[in-house]
């Protein structure tokens, strides 16, 4: 009797749809951190109890805006003071320039995020066009 083969499924380079970054307690109220998810920097703020992500490069120098102070939705990167709301993604003087925000959902205790493309439309509430 010959046993058939099992053949594992085929590796992609897709990542998953939703990667968790942080256990909630890591980022309290008031706060940001920075983490990575698959290939890129995120910036975690925690507007309230309710958690926000953008990408975590300022598109100014490629500061750690992460690392940076938020004060209610503005989160001001630590390098040179830009300053983006992270519920929108907008820059507060330029209002050209947007970061591009992610989705975020927490489970079990874990935050996790749902990296935007470049080029996709953002998910509704995730900082599109106003």
């Amino acid at each position: 009797m010959r046993l058939a083969a099992v053949i594992p499924p085929p590796l992609t380079s897709a990542m998953p749809d939703w990667i968790a970054i942080a256990r909630a307690d890591e980022c309290p109220p008031g706060t940001s951190i920075e983490r990575v998810a698959g290939d890129r920097m995120v910036a975690l703020a925690n507007v309230e109890g309710s958690f926000h992500a953008l990408d975590g490069l300022c598109p100014h120098q490629g500061g750690p805006l992460g690392t940076g102070r938020l004060c209610g939705t503005i989160l001001t990167c630590p390098w040179h003071g830009w300053q983006f709301d992270v519920v929108s993604g907008r820059h507060q003087i330029s209002p050209t320039v947007r970061q591009p925000v992610h989705e975020v959902r927490v489970r079990d205790g874990l935050v996790e995020v749902r990296l935007r493309t470049e080029g996709a439309a953002p998910a509704p509430g995730t900082g599109g066009p106003a």
